[in-house]
């Protein structure tokens, strides 16, 4: 990552995980800079990690190679607006992980900066997220090295040639971990309703779940093998699986995946 300097536009819980896996990755606490209204919220980061911390935006962008926005979508024409006469002769390069604002939205409201738009999921905050990323003009390959440490310092990171692309992105991995809990919290229910106490059902889910995950990680058999491997003909998992087909989830998924996408495309615009 050579040496260079790097700010987080935002303190949350996406920016602190960042930092926290930047810095177990080598990183050094003195190369990084935070930002955010918050002085509390700072002076915790600020005893957690040792990075500077200030709550002046102008401060980051002035002395900052790389600026990461990490502000919710909502204000994030006001921040960059705020920002940009604080660039001077300078073009830092700009991360954007925030959700529907796309590379035009940020080079009108930044100017002509290199600009790399991502789109992140909350594992990240466990160190197990799933990343897409986007290059707009003029970004170079320092830069896209420097977005994949950083992103990359969190999970995995992919790389897109269509913008668009990332509104797929969205729907199957960024909104992907709700579809997960969903069916955790039903299968959670169900076992309480068959008798298990809640304790017992929900330990078991969630294991069962870091379990499968884990089998699919680690396997070099796609998930349909896999699936076909544990059901065995006529037996339990036949059974339940068969009420699954029957009601149609692959058409449910695809559409509901369809919807997710659709709305990031709304909102895009």
């Amino acid at each position: 990552m050579a040496q260079q300097v790097i700010g987080f536009i935002g303190a949350g819980n996406m920016a602190t995980s960042l930092v926290g896996g930047m810095i177990a990755k080598g990183i050094r606490p003195a190369r990084i800079w935070m930002s955010d209204v918050s002085e509390a919220r700072l002076a915790e980061l600020g005893r957690q990690h040792r990075v500077h911390t200030t709550t002046r935006n102008d401060e980051v962008a002035q002395r900052c190679d790389a600026l990461v926005l990490a502000v919710k979508p909502q204000v994030m024409a006001e921040v960059c607006a705020s920002l940009r006469p604080h660039f001077g002769d300078r073009a830092p390069l700009i991360i954007s992980i925030a959700a529907g604002v796309t590379v035009d939205n940020l080079r009108t409201w930044l100017g002509d900066v290199p600009v790399i738009r991502t789109m992140p999921n909350t594992p990240a905050l466990v160190q197990a997220g799933a990343t897409g990323l986007f290059a707009g003009p003029g970004v170079t390959e320092e830069h896209r090295t420097l977005a994949n440490q950083i992103m990359g310092s969190v999970g995995l990171s992919f790389w897109f040639e269509q913008e668009s692309e990332l509104d797929v992105v969205t729907a199957v991995s960024g909104s992907g971990p709700a579809y997960f809990f969903l069916l955790m919290e039903a299968m959670i229910n169900a076992g309480e309703q068959l008798g298990l106490d809640s304790r017992t059902a929900r330990q078991l889910v969630l294991q069962t779940a870091w379990g499968a995950a884990q089998l699919a990680i680690t396997s070099e058999q796609p998930p349909a093998t896999l699936r076909e491997q544990v059901t065995s003909p006529g037996g339990t998992t036949a059974a339940a699986l068969n009420v699954f087909e029957q009601a149609g989830l692959r058409d449910l998924v695809d559409k509901a995946l369809t919807a997710a996408r659709d709305r990031a495309r709304e909102l895009a615009k």
